[in-house]
């Protein structure tokens, strides 16, 4: 690079755009389109800064595979940015082993972290956590140790590891602290208030409390036959059974859990599980058969017993029964949790982050909309949602990964 593009360089890499776009504003060719690329979306100009990145990217082509996958880095970290987690962020794979075997290990490990970040939104956990262990930390530049930080708490705290994730959010904050960027200081903070706030509300007998992740923790290991209303599952320590694709054994499940020790009625099992207010002999029957799928079902854990007038569920050993349902109860409430965290989302991101069809999420966000808790901008494709009031504490932490349950 001659003398104005390694000023430019120096001066990004500082954090100070402005700056930067002194020396090279008013240049086209590949390497100053690739630094005011990354200038503008310093500043928050992501359209603009994908578009120079992209024009730079081809005019790099194939003679320059190094520079070609830093534009493809920077731009899979727009598209991050802008919750945009499919296509854009593809080649990220293949811009890390091109960086790698031209020996930029510096950038290779920042794609690594990109691609292990998208990983952690979208759900997909064990892939996040095997990129990091790969990942070689000494080689992240400093303003991305911050980042991979969040992501090891985000992975810990997802899995519910709380001493794991608060040992990450310290690292955080200290290499944020050491870099001086408020806007990074900011993100670590966020993290942090989320990592404090409640996370699940516990639900036994006529009792209820907001836990924090350590207590849900520790709830999950005792001897308590907990009814995960937060993930769809009934768990007793390690043993979990789903009954996420199974819906209405886990309604009745709940209602057994939350009337614990006392027996719930057939009345209001029919009410809650099939909304039979006028219930006839088909309804109970029904009921029947749906009360032993559950109880073969949930075996393992437990017995349900049949009484006078209803069903009373029976743990093994001496613990409780109790029922762990996410702080606030909304229609599309995981939707809402996933928007809660500040960033404009698309609908593709958000069906790829709860691994359900565009069209679920569509109708989603067209009801949140109508509802006054969500709000869009832009169209087409560039179309995003935001949040516009969230009540309570919606969180995302304990949101099912995907093909995982605890």
């Amino acid at each position: 690079m001659d003398a104005l593009t390694t000023a430019a360089a120096r001066a990004l890499a500082a954090g100070d755009p402005l700056a930067a776009l002194k020396y090279i504003a008013l240049r086209d060719d590949a390497p100053a389109l690739a630094l005011r690329g990354i200038a503008m979306a310093q500043l928050g100009d992501l359209a603009r800064a994908k578009e120079l990145l992209a024009n730079a990217a081809r005019a790099f082509g194939s003679r320059e595979p190094m520079a070609h996958a830093r534009c493809n880095v920077a731009e899979a970290e727009i598209a991050l940015v802008s919750r945009d987690l499919g296509r854009p962020m593809e080649g990220l794979g293949a811009a890390r082993s091109t960086l790698e075997a031209s020996g930029d290990l510096a950038n290779a490990a920042h794609a690594g972290y990109l691609a292990a970040r998208r990983l952690l939104l979208i759900g997909r956990l064990d892939e996040a956590e095997r990129i990091l262990d790969e990942l070689d930390v000494g080689a992240l530049p400093m303003t991305s140790r911050a980042g991979f930080e969040l992501v090891a708490a985000g992975i810990a705290m997802r899995r519910i590891r709380a001493k794991s994730a608060r040992e990450a959010l310290v690292r955080a904050e200290s290499a944020a602290a050491a870099i001086g960027n408020a806007a990074l200081k900011a993100e670590v903070d966020r993290a942090v208030q989320a990592f404090e706030a409640p996370a699940a509300r516990l639900v036994a007998g006529d009792r209820e409390r907001l836990l924090r992740l350590e207590e849900v923790e520790a709830l999950i290991a005792s001897d308590t036959l907990v009814i995960d209303a937060c993930r769809n599952a009934v768990r007793a320590k390690s043993t979990i059974v789903s009954l996420a694709s199974r819906p209405v054994l886990f309604v009745l499940a709940r209602l057994l859990g939350e009337t614990w020790p006392e027996d719930a009625s057939r009345e209001e099992l029919l009410v809650r599980a099939f909304r039979a207010r006028e219930a006839d002999e088909s309804h109970r029957a029904r009921l029947r058969v749906e009360i032993g799928r559950l109880r073969e079902a949930i075996r393992p854990l437990a017995e349900i017993h049949a009484t006078e007038r209803g069903f009373v569920l029976e743990p093994y050993g001496p613990g409780a029964v109790a029922v762990l349902a996410p702080p606030v109860e909304d229609e599309h409430g995981e939707v809402l949790a996933l928007l809660a965290d500040g960033e404009a989302w698309s609908s593709s991101a958000l069906a790829l982050a709860l691994d359900v069809s565009p069209r679920t999420v569509q109708r989603a966000l067209d009801t949140l909309a109508e509802n006054g808790k969500a709000e869009w901008f832009g169209q087409g494709r560039a179309r995003r949602w935001i949040a516009v009031s969230v009540p309570g504490f919606p969180t995302s932490l304990l949101l099912p990964a995907i093909g995982v349950v605890g």
